[in-house]
């Protein structure tokens, strides 16, 4: 839900829940979309040879025209390349059922998990500036907050929040949350979530993804700071690399400014809309709406160094073994951070994030520097189309053709 794959239930993996893998891709409503869309990105038309994309064009339409997607767009960012081939945006499908408007990779988009590499950031931050430890436990900043039901926020560390290996449930694994569409317009407390979270069983794994450790973490920055999370983010990040298009929506259901629709299939079958959400219950662990060109610039301001020293950035890209079914065979995870290795060698880093109301978002740079930022609006219901959607990152971050103009080594 908040997470990166998420099929029958809300997890970053593609989780086989009570639904099953089955039945929801036999509720697809399958469509016949537009096809493929292809923009320059904040740069006009050009005649200039860009190479082929038909790799990434294919992969589009796997989603929107086989696996029922209503919409996918990627854009790809290349500091490598000079001039108009640097950015380049592709998109298959519609963007709005209702009216036919196609899909493109301009519009904002509800992001979920990706909004746990900006509070990981923040996280880290506050560790280079002394005022935070990797290795404080919970309790030291929330006294009394995790305990009871064998948990114990004094061996908890701001380390194992951040990485996942904290031995905490995730609260969205709770038995209210199997039908998110009858919460969508409740305002929920952080403080609420984590304490339903803590009443139910501990998770078996080792590493076990939780959007409730996020919550805490947003929690503890509170007490370091005297200022909400969402705040600090907004100041330390989103307005520094003037990402004009990210912001918190609070409790606000509309997506403000141009956007995609989102859809979800519906209990009998049917594609209903989701767009609007109140999205607090996901907060500094998954309320962000952004845009594909936001997150590749965070992306590479992250990674080249302008937001965090050296050491915090190496210790963000310390790995873990991360669970094959919640995230997917060879995938690894940092401190906010998944590392992926790709078909033509390396590994990309970065995040995905799933909304129950339909958007999904994943942001990634290659060992290279070329980021990318893939939007779908509406969640892949099977197996195969996780598949396709992994695919899209792929071949958008390995090399196709050869630009006509790049940058001299």
């Amino acid at each position: 839900m908040l997470t990166f794959l998420s099929t029958s239930r809300p997890g970053p993996g593609v989780r086989r829940g009570r639904t099953g893998l089955a039945v929801l891709a036999a509720a697809l409503v399958l469509s016949s979309c537009p096809g493929v869309a292809t923009a320059q990105v904040s740069a006009p038309r050009s005649s200039v040879d860009c190479g082929t994309h038909d790799e990434v064009r294919r992969a589009l339409h796997e989603l929107t025209d086989r696996e029922g997607i209503a919409g996918a767009a990627v854009l790809v960012a290349d500091p490598t390349v000079k001039g108009p081939c640097g950015r380049r945006a592709e998109a298959a499908g519609t963007a709005d059922l209702r009216t036919g408007r196609r899909m493109n990779a301009a519009d904002r988009l509800r992001v979920g998990s990706v909004t746990k590499t900006f509070t990981a950031t923040l996280v880290l931050q506050l560790v280079a500036e002394g005022r935070l430890s990797l290795e404080d436990p919970v309790d030291r900043h929330l006294p009394g907050l995790v305990r009871g039901h064998g948990y114990d926020g004094r061996r908890i560390t701001v380390r194992q929040l951040l990485q996942h290996t904290s031995g905490l449930p995730d609260y969205l694994d709770a038995p209210e949350w199997e039908h998110p569409e009858q919460l969508r317009y409740r305002h929920f407390e952080p403080r609420d979530l984590v304490t339903s979270a803590l009443a139910l069983p501990r998770p078996q794994s080792t590493w076990h993804y939780a959007t409730t450790n996020y919550l805490l973490l947003g929690l503890i920055v509170r007490e370091v700071t005297g200022r909400t999370p969402e705040a600090e983010i907004t100041r330390r990040v989103i307005e520094p690399l003037g990402l004009h298009d990210t912001y918190w929506p609070g409790d606000g259901t509309r997506v403000h400014g141009p956007h995609s629709r989102s859809y979800f299939t519906s209990d009998d079958g049917r594609r209903v809309d989701g767009t609007a959400w109140n999205m607090t219950f996901g907060g500094v662990g998954g309320a962000l709406v952004s845009t594909p060109a936001d997150l590749t610039r965070f992306a590479s301001a992250l990674f080249d160094g302008r937001l965090l020293p050296a050491a915090q950035l190496a210790e963000m890209r310390r790995t873990v073994d991360a669970d094959p079914d919640r995230l997917w065979p060879g995938a690894r995870y940092g401190l906010g951070l998944i590392s992926s290795p790709l078909s033509c060698g390396g590994t990309w880093w970065g995040h995905g994030g799933t909304v129950p109301g339909g958007h999904r978002a994943l942001v990634a740079v290659g060992p290279d520097g070329r980021g990318v930022a893939v939007a779908l609006n509406q969640v892949p219901a099977s197996l195969q189309a996780e598949h396709a959607f992994l695919d899209l990152v792929d071949k958008s971050l390995c090399p196709q053709g050869k630009p006509s103009e790049r940058t001299p080594a």
